[in-house]
């Protein structure tokens, strides 16, 4: 099939995709993007298409995956974009907290809580949180992998078990 059958086939089911992108976008500027991803794509695929197969099929497959991969873009970008007259970029993360005197208590309970539990598992537990590994802890504090696991484990439950109140 030659580029130009090709072109002309896939003309006809312009309005196909027209309907399609705008099912899928709900705009109009953005189902026009997605249409054109789509026929480019098409195009520059086009030795990928075998003869006497479902070309709606090929092209709904396409934009149908163009639109998925523009939107996981989109979503792990973090970014927002206000549409309002200014066009603002919102930064979706939160500014820190002023600091109340309930949560200067609050911590102090916690810490009081935290520090409360046996050394032996905070020692392992805190060696953990600050970022050593489960292999780097057995080395310092030599003793078995199991073990170190274990305290870990443990310390948790036990924060878990002191702190359900204040949960």
């Amino acid at each position: 099939m030659s580029q130009a059958e090709f072109s002309s086939m896939i003309i006809g089911h312009q309005d196909f995709l027209r309907q399609l992108a705008l099912k899928l976008t709900k705009s109009n500027n953005d189902s026009d993007d997605l249409m054109q991803e789509t026929l480019f794509k098409a195009l520059k695929n086009r030795e990928k298409f075998q003869e006497g197969t479902n070309i709606k099929g090929w092209l709904y497959t396409i934009m149908k995956n163009t639109f998925i991969n523009a939107y996981r873009k989109r979503k792990n970008q973090n970014t927002f974009i206000d549409e309002s007259e200014n066009k603002y970029f919102i930064n979706m993360r939160e500014t820190e907290k002023s600091v109340s005197t309930d949560s200067i208590v609050d911590h102090k309970y916690v810490m009081k809580q935290v520090n409360s539990i046996d050394k032996t598992y905070l020692e392992t537990f805190m060696m953990y949180y600050n970022g050593y590994k489960y292999e780097e802890i057995s080395e310092i504090l030599d003793i078995p992998l199991g073990t170190v696991k274990s305290r870990i484990f443990l310390a948790r439950r036990k924060m878990m078990d002191k702190l359900k109140d204040y949960r």
